[in-house]
Parts: C-alpha cells; sequence; structure tokens
C-alpha cells in the first residue's frame, strides 16, 4: 500500500490511477478492525500517518512511522485494557526450581507497542516449618521481570512467604511495570519455589484438612494495558 499523498481535489472525468486511489483514499481514512491483530495481519506495511480505530479497546492510533501509538483519549496514560486470573483452588510444591503456579496466568494482547503493561499479583501460602520461606516471581513468558539483584547464591524473586508456622498463612504482593514492546499475545504467570526439602501450599495451610477449621484464601494475579 501507498504512503499517504496528502490533500488533493479531484475535477469530473478525472480517471484515478491504483496509485492515486492508494495513496490519496486508501492511506488516509480512519480504517476501522477488531484488534490489534487483526491490523497487523492486513497491513503487513503500514506507512507513516495511517489511522485507525480498534473495537476491542476503542482506541484510536496512527502509524509513527516505526510503531502504532494512540492518540487522543485512548492514551496519555490511561488503562486500555484489563485482564484477571483468580486462582480459588490450592497448590502444593516441593522444590527449589521455580515452577508455574496453575491458574496464574493471563494473556493480554496490546493494542499498540509503546504501551505499558502494569502486572499485580497478590499471593497467600504456607508451609511445612523445614521450608523456612517460599520464593514469589513474575514471568512474561518465561523471562521474570522487576525482581531483586543476585549474587552468589541469593535467589532472585518478587516477593516471598515466610512459612516457618505450618497453621498460619502469609502473603505476598508485587506490582511491576513492564514494557513488553509488542502488540503480539503476551502471557504473564507466577511461579514459585521453597528454599529446601520442605513443602510449600498456595491458598492453604500446611496442617489444613476439610475439617480443622482452618480459613483459605484466594489469589490472583492482573495486568493493564497502559497507553503511551
Amino acid at each position: 500500500m501507498a504512503a499517504g499523498l496528502g490533500y488533493k481535489e479531484f475535477a469530473t472525468g478525472d480517471v484515478l490511477t491504483a496509485a492515486d486511489a492508494n495513496g490519496y483514499l486508501a492511506s488516509q481514512v480512519v480504517m476501522v478492525f477488531a484488534s490489534a491483530a487483526a491490523r497487523t495481519s492486513a497491513i503487513a506495511s503500514p506507512q507513516e500517518g495511517m489511522i485507525s480505530y480498534l473495537k476491542d479497546t476503542n482506541s484510536t492510533e496512527y502509524y509513527s512511522g516505526s510503531a502504532w501509538a494512540a492518540i487522543g483519549g485512548a492514551g496519555g496514560g490511561k488503562v486500555l485494557q484489563v485482564v484477571s486470573a483468580q486462582k480459588t483452588d490450592t497448590f502444593t510444591l516441593a522444590s527449589s526450581t521455580f515452577t508455574d503456579i496453575t491458574g496464574l496466568s493471563v494473556t493480554i494482547t496490546p493494542s499498540a507497542a509503546t504501551s505499558k503493561i502494569m502486572v499485580f499479583m497478590d499471593i497467600w501460602g504456607n508451609g511445612a516449618p523445614a521450608s523456612g520461606w517460599g520464593g514469589l516471581r513474575i514471568v512474561r513468558g518465561a523471562t521474570p521481570i522487576g525482581v531483586g539483584a543476585t549474587a552468589g547464591s541469593r535467589v532472585s524473586v518478587n516477593g516471598f512467604m515466610y512459612i516457618n508456622d505450618g497453621t498460619l498463612m502469609a502473603g505476598a504482593s508485587n506490582m511491576v511495570l513492564d514494557s513488553p514492546a509488542t502488540t503480539s499475545a503476551t502471557t504473564y504467570k507466577v511461579q514459585f519455589m521453597t528454599n529446601s526439602a520442605g513443602t510449600g501450599y498456595i491458598n492453604r495451610t500446611a496442617t489444613d484438612t476439610d475439617n480443622n477449621g482452618f480459613a483459605r484464601s484466594a489469589s490472583t494475579l492482573t495486568v493493564m494495558e497502559i497507553g503511551a
């Protein structure tokens, strides 16, 4: 598709070439798409100045020459979409290797490559006394994000739960502002590990049974697209 050629008034009887139709008309209208993914599929080589409207986020964007960016009321730090997962069942792990917590995974498709993704986690759990603590981290795909620095034998986490007492639940919360720089579907999830051979539990205590009266909780993972 040709780049936009600017404004031109056609006279009665003028014959429009394909280049005229593409450059003066098709490249300079507001194009409507179901989503950013649908737009990417339809326009292989967008041209600077193109404008599109996305139905799923109700946002209007322009192509800067390198990326689609929000304009008007859809950008400027506003929340464009929210995706959340809540885990109400329990999860058990006895491993010092980070492992995905089943049910705490969300996928979001940014409407613009310039958007930020705000990630919130709120996790509850406990462990057998031998465990000491359980580490939690947020990952984008397979890449940990927003974790602490490491040296020597230190473990890099977003948060941890002190789980030396098997009768009390502990909570861990964190938020990370991520820059995935993509308009492709992106998955965020929470991983868990224990620091020894002990066992860690999510949404329950180590001594919990259906008949002992201990409370159970729910854990959540929420992501928000923030317009640039």
